[in-house]
């Protein structure tokens, strides 16, 4: 079980992850012909507008949509193949926004799916206007 801990922990450094690795194999009498070493997988790295408040926003916002459909399918009862027939969608895109996988949708594309389940969205605009640091994003729902 240590073994294990420890080779999670050295992740976060590429070397000492490889070489746990290689140890690991002689620990269980590997030849060293055979030894299969994988590297970690590289990180996804999604570009910023520059505004990172802005990019958690909007995630948020996905994030409350994706919430109400989950919310909504589950009251369905449905499976996510049923899902998929009734939204439009292949079944791994809905395992995907289920799970919360939001980086394949747009907050658009969550409005055409609400509007599939047959609930309408109406977007908001105040007609009050304020400085950028005093505005706000909100989802609410009836």
């Amino acid at each position: 079980m240590a073994e294990i801990k420890d080779r999670r922990e050295n992740r976060t450094d590429p070397v000492a992850f490889i070489r746990s690795r290689i140890e690991a194999g002689e620990k269980r009498g590997m030849s060293k012909s055979k030894k299969r070493i994988t590297t970690p997988k590289a990180e996804r790295v999604e570009p910023s507008s520059g505004n990172v408040f802005a990019d958690v926003e909007e995630r948020m916002f996905k994030a409350q949509l994706a919430v109400k459909i989950a919310e909504l399918i589950e009251r369905e009862g449905w499976t996510q193949a049923r899902t998929a027939e009734v939204i439009g969608l292949d079944q791994p895109k809905v395992s995907h926004l289920l799970r919360g996988r939001l980086s394949g949708f747009s907050a658009d594309r969550l409005f055409a799916i609400l509007n599939r389940l047959g609930h309408s969205v109406e977007v908001r605009i105040e007609a009050v206007e304020r400085a950028p640091n005093k505005t706000r994003t909100s989802v609410m729902f009836a």
